[in-house]
């Protein structure tokens, strides 16, 4: 009889001594662990290798655990995901249960409840938690773009949702409005007149390093991608925008800026 090849496990943490600790008692376990050191990472690793679980942390840089949830589940849905996070935040558990995650552990975490999880043995509570009140929006956003329809389109979208919202039509004047009233996330058009939005960035970090920025782009380039990652975008969309998948990355950068505080 043929031997079934060892189940694939994506181990997905930025702390690399904890991603190899569990990768290598999972090896032992029998599995077939792979890593990945962020979202984005784990994204394609997950397209290349179809794992049959991932173990995620939640609090990571580039693309947060939450995020990388909700893609992984819109990809294949027959994936158990299995959440270890540092954080003793019970909202943010509650959104990774509701998002389609099999099981949240809180750091530490003992190896075999990990290796019970990605076999499908822990049976998390699946009950709606005590409603928690909604807190009040106070995302504040400041949106950067050289086309008035874009501006438009974005500032109304999002105050609608209740956001506060400003605009500014270019990297000069989006640098001055951070120095004199920070905002929580800045939506950065890449291309704009004068100084461009990889450079407004660099700007924006260097006098606002707890601000969060979304770049915009309507170049798909993944050189360009990277560069802003590098700088330290919170993320990186596509003109046309989804505008969906916006409020979530924006929500992201909120609960991150949240926590970090």
């Amino acid at each position: 009889m043929e031997e079934q090849p060892a189940p694939r496990i994506l181990v997905v943490d930025d702390d690399q001594d904890l991603r190899t600790t569990i990768s290598e008692f999972l090896n032992m376990q029998g599995f077939e662990a792979l890593e990945a050191g962020d979202g984005l990472e784990a994204l394609l690793q997950v397209k290349r290798a179809r794992p049959s679980a991932v173990v995620l942390d939640i609090m990571m840089p580039r693309l947060g655990g939450l995020q990388t949830l909700k893609r992984i589940r819109a990809f294949d849905r027959t994936i158990t995901i299995v959440i270890i996070t540092g954080v003793m935040d019970e909202e943010l558990q509650r959104q990774a249960i509701l998002a389609g995650a099999f099981a949240v552990f809180v750091k530490p975490v003992a190896l075999i409840d990990i290796a019970a999880a990605v076999r499908g043995k822990v049976l998390p509570a699946r009950e709606e938690p005590s409603p928690v009140p909604a807190p009040a929006r106070a995302g504040r956003i400041l949106i950067v773009d050289d086309e008035a329809d874009i501006r438009s389109t974005f500032e109304e979208f999002f105050a609608e949702k209740r956001y506060e919202v400003r605009s500014v039509a270019d990297g000069v004047a989006a640098i001055k409005a951070v120095v004199e009233d920070s905002p929580d996330v800045v939506l950065l058009d890449i291309q704009m007149p004068g100084p461009g939005g990889v450079e407004a960035l660099a700007a924006i970090r260097a006098v606002a390093p707890d601000v969060k920025v979304v770049m915009v782009s309507g170049i798909g380039s993944e050189e360009i991608a990277q560069r802003a990652l590098a700088y330290g975008a919170f993320d990186y969309v596509t003109k046309p925008v989804d505008l969906a998948y916006l409020e979530r990355s924006v929500e992201t950068a909120l609960m991150m800026r949240g926590l970090e505080k």
